[in-house]
């Protein structure tokens, strides 16, 4: 699906589709301008500031929605702190500048950890339907990264039929914001399985899991 761009007086939005997870913080965010259950066109890129639209994407975990300023105001940034965020029984959401091996540079994305998404790596929901459970608080690890270390860019690549390997300095939280380690590089469960979530511990190769 190519990304759907709407285009205001000040500022252009851009809404991908594939990536929405219907975390609802855009039409509870601005109501006004992305507009829920209407027939034609629901995005009104006029119907806000451009400032308040950018906060809105912004609170856009799956990245579906992006903006682009052209009254020469703030635009997006990659955050001072890389994170990645365990959610309770839900996939991870990263917040860094990233790039996803096969899918580019990106700043947000949630991506999935229950194995079922037919849209790997990003989350489609498929955990809801699927009944995955997986805590969002797992147990915190000693760390030696200070805060101020956790920048630069973060590579995210999907293992053939197995984890994710990431590298760069990131904070893995809690979906609670608690500090649950802090990593250069380390393996993340995308099959469902691991008896040490959110971390591989090669349950794909017992469970068979196939991804690309």
């Amino acid at each position: 699906m190519t990304v759907e761009i709407t285009e205001g007086a000040k500022i252009s939005i851009g809404f991908d589709g594939q990536r929405c997870i219907h975390a609802r913080r855009c039409v509870t965010g601005e109501p006004s301008v992305f507009r829920a259950n209407v027939e034609g066109p629901w995005i009104d890129a006029d119907g806000a500031t451009a400032d308040e639209i950018l906060t809105v994407a912004l609170n856009c975990p799956s990245g579906a929605i992006t903006v682009r300023r052209k009254d020469g105001g703030n635009e997006e940034h990659a955050p001072k702190t890389n994170k990645i965020l365990v959610r309770e029984n839900g996939p991870l959401a990263v917040n860094a500048e990233v790039i996803i091996d096969g899918h580019g540079e990106m700043l947000r994305a949630t991506l999935c950890r229950c194995g079922l998404s037919q849209n790997k790596p990003f989350c489609d929901n498929s955990h809801i339907k699927g009944g995955f459970t997986a805590t969002g608080e797992p147990v915190s690890k000693d760390s030696k990264l200070a805060i101020s270390e956790l920048v630069g860019p973060v590579t995210i690549v999907p293992q053939p039929n197995g984890p994710y390997m990431v590298t760069g300095k990131l904070e893995v939280e809690s979906g609670t914001g608690r500090n649950v380690n802090r990593v250069e590089k380390t393996w993340l469960c995308r099959c469902g399985h691991s008896a040490n979530k959110p971390y591989c511990d090669g349950s794909h190769k017992t469970v068979g899991f196939v991804a690309p």
